[in-house]
């Protein structure tokens, strides 16, 4: 009986171009921006994250993003807690108030995650572009 060489041997054991670590962590980020995109996918969050911006490096306490996005003050809490938990903001405590912070790092490193691929293997946007576009 003829045996057929695959039966021999493994036909794709050398199938994957990046190690198992390699690919698990690229896996772990991938999943880790994807859950900050998602913080930032409601409206709300988005127009507070944007705020948070235009108050950047000094921040705001809550009742000042309140005011300004007209949020309800429980509604508010959530969405606050939700872009905490992501580490898209940061907050201090100052006496009874809580000061709410954009977290550029965090932000600036899910930018670089987005653009990565489209500026340096196929240059489908070109770096100049997005400072251009930020400006």
């Amino acid at each position: 009986m003829k045996r057929n060489p695959l039966d021999i041997y493994p036909y794709f054991c050398n199938y994957r171009t990046m190690k198992a670590s390699q690919s698990k962590k690229s896996a772990e980020q991938v999943a880790k921006y994807a859950d900050m995109f998602s913080a930032m996918g409601t409206e709300p969050r988005l127009r507070i994250m944007r705020l948070l911006l235009s108050a950047h490096p000094e921040g705001l306490v809550a009742g000042e993003i309140q005011e300004e996005l007209d949020i309800p003050n429980s509604t508010l809490s959530h969405h606050l807690d939700k872009l905490k938990v992501e580490e898209l903001v940061e907050v201090q405590r100052e006496s009874t108030f809580l000061r709410y912070t954009a977290n550029t790092n965090a932000l600036q490193e899910l930018l670089q995650f987005l653009y990565a691929e489209c500026c340096t293997r196929n240059k489908a946007v070109k770096p100049e572009e997005i400072v251009q576009f930020c400006k």
